[in-house]
């Protein structure tokens, strides 16, 4: 394959996937003041500027709790359906503009619940967003539902319900995330059993601030498919070819890992570590908002961390396609259509490098 220079530019264009992305930590802080201000809902600031300094993590940030806590702030404005709705709508554009051409957005319905909204009506609204969205601007969305480590597993369970209900209506997966240390996955046992008894696909928040027992209890107490960051997978080598000789896909983020401390800089990163080894990596954002980073700009970090090269980026976004929560011929299809762009798009740089 040819030797291509890798400019943002380019990254840009490329075709690409979001398996990893939350609702409340990727919405625009324009619109976070914009709907307090219709809901006349009280924000710690209505300055934009300063409101960005209390929810996006900076060099304050030294834990995923101490990171988690700039989503209560944005929560408050997702407690209607018009919030949702819009939340949903500007992520799937925001995706769209940089060429994303599959997202699943993740998000806890319990956690919008506070001013009296059903759960099926947050559901319905997010759902609604997207679909809106997805006519707009031509990208796919799929929506993967989260319980919560440090909530009642009862809480966990009405989530997996949920999921199982609007399976086939756009809702795509079952997640749990939250805070993961001291946290076991294997308590909210009877959520992951009711998701499994109705073949929902499964990812779980494992090995990001718990060691890789973490990751082990995942995938064999919660039957999950994919793993939801998965940093620490390295520390048990066993594991680690588990995991890799099943095609167990790593739903990585590279810069919200250095944020939350999961890694102590983007450079010390396993992931060019795990993509040699021959795991199944994908690359994701996390939090756009909250992390202040979008896919581009993840790519262009692995570019510039790990000297990755363009067939190496095309392996990885090849791979977010085929660890897509999708069904087989809709996955398939993808595949196909952008092996087709990528194709159209190497045509196009070869001539005129060849000029």
């Amino acid at each position: 394959m040819m030797k291509l220079k890798l400019t943002k530019e380019l990254v840009h264009r490329l075709p690409k996937t979001d398996l990893h992305v939350h609702l409340d930590g990727s919405v625009r802080p324009a619109t976070i003041i914009d709907l307090a201000k219709k809901g006349k809902i009280e924000l710690p600031t209505f300055q934009q500027s300063e409101l960005e300094k209390l929810i996006v993590c900076g060099p304050h940030t030294q834990s995923l709790e101490d990171y988690l806590r700039g989503f209560h702030i944005v929560n408050l404005v997702l407690q209607t359906e018009e919030g949702l709705k819009r939340a949903a709508y500007e992520l799937a554009e925001d995706a769209a503009r940089e060429n994303l051409r599959y997202m699943e957005v993740r998000y806890a319905p319990i956690l919008h619940a506070n001013k009296g909204l059903e759960l099926s009506e947050i559901s319905q609204a997010v759902l609604d967003g997207l679909k809106i969205a997805e006519e707009d601007f031509g990208i796919k969305t799929g929506v993967i539902i989260c319980g919560i480590r440090n909530m009642d597993p009862d809480i966990s369970l009405k989530m997996a319900e949920l999921a199982e209900e609007f399976k086939n209506k756009g809702v795509v997966g079952f997640d749990l995330a939250g805070g993961e240390y001291n946290n076991p996955a294997q308590v909210h046992k009877a959520a992951f059993d009711l998701a499994k008894k109705h073949n929902l696909n499964i990812t779980v928040h494992a090995g990001e601030a718990d060691g890789a027992s973490s990751i082990h209890q995942a995938l064999h107490a919660c039957g999950a498919h994919r793993i939801g960051h998965g940093t620490r997978l390295i520390e048990d080598n066993d594991l680690l070819n588990y995991v890799n000789d099943h095609r167990i896909p790593l739903e990585i983020c590279i810069k919200s890992n250095a944020d939350t401390k999961a890694v102590a800089e983007t450079k010390s990163h396993p992931i060019d570590f795990y993509l040699k080894k021959g795991i199944r990596v994908t690359v994701n954002t996390d939090n756009r908002t909250i992390s202040d980073t979008c896919i581009t700009d993840e790519y262009m970090l692995a570019i510039k961390e790990f000297g990755w090269d363009y067939p190496t980026l095309k392996k990885v976004i090849l791979n977010g396609f085929k660890s897509a929560f999708l069904p087989y011929p809709e996955r398939i299809s993808l595949i196909k259509q952008t092996l087709k762009e990528l194709g159209e798009i190497e045509a196009e740089l070869k001539t005129q490098m060849a000029d």
